[in-house]
């Protein structure tokens, strides 16, 4: 999470983006799209550039249209890591800002979401936001997750899931290189859990922070994106 791929292609923050609204859940400020009406929810953990990042809400409105209520909630509270603040380099932000404190939050998000009558909340974590999301896994807070180029998470970690897991790793990574993500495969492969892990090659935070104007990025992007929908598709119920 450290490693300098982490904080490349930073988005340029829109609190405007995506066709949901903005509203409190939890105590926290949500990005929430899709109809209230359905039975499956989806929790989106982001990276560390927030809950305004237009690409990551733009996936949110795509996995709302595949039928689920979606919810981004902000876990920075208004404080998202900014590359250009000098004062607050990443080390220092993310004292700030630990996976610890976003587990509590997500625990409450979950809550508040079961309270409007869902019945199921999956949830899918970008970067920091899969150590959010591998916590929930661990404690059988959700049925099912899936971890897009995750930052701190362990072998460990991985030992303690037995809820379906996905996993979508970056071959450029230096947290979670891809020898890394081969030991979960190899973990998740020996404790029969169902899981679904793929390398995807001259990549880092490609699946929310892609360049929409390069077509290659866009694919691979497209292709996470798809893998994710088809984890929740055969696992969210």
């Amino acid at each position: 999470m450290s490693g300098a791929e982490c904080c490349s292609n930073p988005p340029t923050l829109n609190p405007s983006a995506g066709s949901g609204h903005v509203d409190k859940l939890a105590s926290l400020n949500a990005y929430i799209t899709g109809s209230p009406n359905s039975n499956l929810a989806v929790l989106l953990v982001s990276d560390i550039f927030g809950y305004e990042a237009p690409n990551l809400r733009k996936l949110a409105d795509k996995i709302a249209a595949a039928g689920y209520y979606v919810v981004v909630p902000d876990f920075f509270n208004g404080d998202p890591y900014n590359p250009e603040n000098p004062d607050r380099p990443l080390l220092v932000w993310l004292k700030d800002h630990g996976a610890d404190k976003g587990f509590e939050d997500a625990k409450s998000i979950i809550e508040a979401i079961k309270s409007k009558g869902v019945s199921s909340v999956g949830a899918a974590g970008f970067c920091w936001g899969a150590k959010v999301v591998v916590g929930l896994a661990k404690s059988r807070l959700i049925p099912a997750a899936v971890l897009l180029h995750p930052s701190f998470v362990t072998v460990d970690d991985i030992k303690s899931v037995d809820i379906p897991i996905s996993i979508l790793g970056a071959e450029i990574d230096q947290i979670s290189p891809p020898e890394l993500v081969k030991q979960f495969e190899e973990v998740l492969s020996a404790k029969s859990v169902a899981s679904f892990v793929k390398i995807f090659p001259k990549a880092h935070g490609w699946t929310v922070r892609y360049n929409p104007d390069d077509a290659e990025a866009v694919k691979a992007a497209e292709e996470a994106h798809k893998d994710l929908l088809d984890w929740f598709a055969k696992h969210l119920k």
